[in-house]
């Protein structure tokens, strides 16, 4: 069955740094759009960043509250994307998913719960 499985997540201060991974199984990756989700105490799932499959070039996308901060990117061969999160504020603060867009068929993890205080 397909496996997104998310770590990475935890507890840091603003200004601090994590990085997500999400490694997948018995997805087509190369050719899945991958994307972070995250969602709040209160709030709506929101995309946080996704990236095309790489042939569809692999291009990127932003929500305007993480750009030139998060970093989202993926490695083929380990069927694996990762979500580079700098600067972190406590507005980051939230559970994290990991989506794979294959056709019409999505996927979800179970999400890391990332947190940002001091």
């Amino acid at each position: 069955q397909v496996q997104l499985v998310e770590s990475g997540g935890g507890s840091v201060q603003p200004g601090g740094s994590l990085r997500l991974s999400c490694a997948t199984s018995r997805i087509a990756f190369s050719s899945s759009t991958m994307g972070w989700y995250r969602q709040a105490v209160g709030k709506q799932r929101e995309l946080v960043a996704s990236i095309s499959s790489i042939t569809s070039g692999g291009n990127t996308n932003y929500a305007n509250s993480v750009k030139d901060r998060f970093t989202i990117y993926r490695d083929n061969t380990k069927s694996t994307v990762y979500l580079q999160m700098n600067n972190l504020k406590p507005e980051d603060t939230a559970v994290y998913y990991c989506n794979a867009e294959i056709g019409s068929r999505i996927f979800w993890g179970q999400g890391t719960q990332v947190s940002v205080s001091s």
